[in-house]
């Protein structure tokens, strides 16, 4: 979660840092010339933030800007950052005060204001770390003169411009020019040889650092003068530098900035130079997850190097896998029927088993039922793939991140709920010709029922689920779809074996008035669904898009019961109900559907470091801060429409005993919210070879992840965390 600072004009003050949006335009604002902006950062002492390539962990401070029409900002002149230790690992970055400053071109077409200075604003966004890491965000404004000079800050400029790298020149041989370096790749690939000329003569013979620009491609925790050596042979300066066992990439060139002595505090003025690949690079054992940065594809290949051996998410793609997976996914819909949200369907089914048929009619119930299950399954899965395969960073139970489904939804179960109280019957909605025809196809309605099923328990994950799910999205699209079908089958057989076993109908009791009690005690679960899903919206959408919705579905149950009147009564009510569900539908409803910013939605976990809050918002670079400083971490993979995910969150994650252990072994609780679309989190869960939620892992540092069962036990919990190492 980012930690929105307080802005104050051009100053945003945090605990943790001190920023500033400052200009220096010496020479005023003149089409064809240059000006400066920049953001300097103060940071408190023992805090950090990060440089273009931030190592090990971290993000690069982002900046964006909105400008006058005429003037366009070039890139982050990044000056020269240090290497930061921590543990085993090592980042580049910033600490003390830092200007990052960008230039600013003023165009041929700039027009400065007659009257009045002119407006800068920015919105940055800087990951600040001691041992812990904040996301925080910064909204400043600027006036500035457009008709004089600006030099106030000239000094900070010139002396952050001094730190900036300069690109180093290439030199003339033989009569051509040659560029400033070249880097050769290893015959085994485990080490990169740089070679750099062209350097400042008072440089020859002392020490160097080389930060390289381009990431993920060498370690950076090697250290300086043991893992990594250097030396001068007469002007050319030449490293040995060790390759990262997590590479990413197999770039063509790479760039390096290099500076005069230890990298822990190197001095300017530094040069970057880029050197083209001589060798072979070796082949990729992990391929980075398409649209993912390489920051964050990094830790993602980390994590998958610690991930725990499973016996389906880690098996290839042999038969015996395969089969595992469909047994899985078999197994997992079967219990699937279990969990809270398929719980509302089954009144529809009950009344269907209790109402007088034949048995070839229960058992056409039962096929038609199977198979609409079994479809939904199909077009979901299919669907999910398709996605994942153009680029989405998709999982299972994505259609309920979508505010339009979940109001559909609500609408759905709002008109089951007040058809079962008997509040109006379907065929008084539909044309006669329809509703008779409906009647006397029961087995279409078995098939719908069995769609609606599906299209509550998807966002569920049922125990032997994740395993199969995450496999799935793995396997060839066949091969997949075969997993999906065992789902909905396995899901669907209890129904189609109560239809096929005439011992069922007999065990229930005979009809009566019995069943119009049921029915209306049956409309309250779906009211309570609906409950739950504005709830879910409210998370997507804010107070706002909920109240919105709760307006709008009382609009819909005011029309039905309107049209469920006889006479003049029912044109005078329907029509008074319509115009109010057409204007709220014009108004109120597009506030519903409409996603809110983040800060606005509601959101489950608590913001990072906020006081009194036991759970912390999940991101990669807080997890692996947290691991870094040697503490374990356990994840909860959640989100808002996720049913199985609120009640393991009232029942074992809210236990007393259970969180007195988290605390006695100093472990930090995090929460990956799903409600909402992030690929971030998807990656993560694809990491873990999960495509969906609930998803548990407690991560010991420095060993693989361990994954918990989608419905956690307190001792199943409690049984992991003894196996963390003792409390030092």
């Amino acid at each position: 979660m980012v930690s929105h600072a307080q802005t104050s004009s051009s100053t945003v003050k945090t605990e943790q840092v001190l920023a500033e949006l400052v200009a220096h335009a010496p020479q005023g604002l003149q089409p064809g010339q240059t000006f400066w902006l920049g953001l300097q950062i103060t940071h408190q002492p023992h805090w950090h933030t990060y440089w273009q390539n931030p190592g090990d962990s971290g993000l690069p401070t982002q900046l964006h800007w909105t400008l006058p029409a005429g003037l366009s900002a070039g890139d982050i002149a990044w000056p020269l950052p240090k290497k930061i230790p921590i543990g085993t690992l090592a980042n580049y970055g910033y600490e003390g005060k830092l200007l990052l400053s960008v230039p600013v071109t003023v165009g041929p077409d700039f027009k400065p204001p007659v009257v009045g200075p002119l407006k800068i604003a920015l919105r940055a966004e800087w990951l600040v770390c001691r041992q812990e890491c904040i996301p925080q965000e910064g909204q400043f404004s600027l006036n500035l003169p457009a008709q004089s000079a600006t030099a106030l800050y000239g000094a900070a400029f010139d002396a952050a411009h001094q730190l900036s790298p300069k690109p180093l020149a290439p030199l003339q041989q033989a009569g051509t020019w040659v560029t400033g370096g070249q880097t050769r790749v290893s015959e085994d690939g485990q080490r990169l040889q740089l070679r750099v000329h062209g350097l400042p003569v008072n440089w020859r013979g002392q020490t160097l650092s080389a930060f390289p620009v381009t990431a993920g491609i060498v370690q950076n925790a090697a250290a300086q003068g043991t893992d990594w050596t250097q030396n001068w042979q007469g002007a050319v300066w030449s490293a040995s530098i060790p390759v990262t066992e997590e590479r990413t990439d197999s770039p063509a060139t790479l760039r390096w900035v290099v500076a005069v002595g230890p990298e822990s505090s190197p001095k300017g003025p530094a040069f970057e130079v880029e050197t083209p690949i001589e060798g072979t690079w070796p082949a990729l054992t992990q391929t980075p997850p398409a649209g993912v940065s390489p920051e964050l594809a990094k830790a993602l290949a980390q994590n998958a190097a610690k991930a725990p051996s499973h016996p389906l998410a880690a098996a290839s793609a042999t038969p015996l896998s395969v089969l595992l997976a469909v047994l899985g996914a078999f197994l997992g819909g079967l219990l699937l029927n279990l969990m809270p949200c398929v719980f509302p369907v089954l009144a529809i089914k009950v009344l269907g088993f209790a109402q007088p048929a034949q048995q070839h009619e229960h058992r056409a119930a039962g096929l038609a039922y199977t198979v609409g299950v079994v479809l939904s399954f199909l077009l979901l899965g299919g669907l999910m793939l398709g996605l994942r395969s153009a680029g989405e960073q998709l999982g299972w139970g994505f259609q309920l991140q979508s505010p339009p489904v979940v109001a559909g939804l609500a609408l759905l179960f709002t008109l089951l709920g007040l058809n079962l109280a008997g509040v109006f019957e379907f065929g008084m909605l539909v044309p006669s010709g329809l509703a008779s025809w409906q009647s006397q196809h029961p087995t279409v309605n078995a098939g719908l029922s069995g769609v609606l099923a599906v299209a509550v328990a998807s966002p569920c994950t049922a125990p032997f689920m994740g395993a199969s799910l995450g496999l799935a999205i793995a396997l060839p699209f066949w091969q997949a779809l075969m997993v999906f079908a065992a789902m909905g089958l396995g899901m669907a057989s209890p129904y189609l074996a109560a239809s096929l076993w005439p011992a069922v109908a007999r065990a229930l009791p005979r009809p009566g008035a019995w069943m119009v009690v049921f029915r209306q005690a049956m409309a309250f679960p779906m009211f309570a669904t609906v409950v739950w899903l504005v709830w879910v919206l409210g998370q997507q959408t804010g107070i706002d898009g909920a109240s919105a919705l709760l307006a709008w579905l009382l609009s819909v149950a005011a029309l039905v019961w309107a049209l469920s009147l006889s006479g003049r009564t029912r044109w005078a009510w329907g029509s008074l109900s319509l115009v109010l569900l057409v204007w709220l539908g014009s108004s109120a409803l597009p506030t519903a559907l409409r996603e809110a910013p983040t800060e606005v939605a509601g959101s489950s976990a608590a913001a990072p470091g906020a006081p009194g809050q036991r759970w912390q918002a999940w991101s990669e670079a807080a997890l692996q801060s947290h691991l870094e400083a040697g503490r374990p971490v356990f994840v909860d993979f959640t989100a808002a429409w996720c049913v199985t995910c609120q009640y393991n969150k009232k029942t074992t994650l809210a236990d007393g005993p259970l969180l007195a252990d988290f605390d006695a072994r100093q472990v930090v609780l995090m929460r990956a919210d799903w409600t909402r679309r992030d690929p971030a989190i998807t990656q993560a869960l694809t990491a873990l070879g999960r495509s969906g939620v609930p998803v548990y892992a407690l991560y010991p540092p420095g060993q693989p992840p361990v994954l918990l069962s989608e419905l956690p036990s307190v001792a199943e919990v409690l049984s992991a965390l003894q196996k963390l190492p003792p409390v030092r």
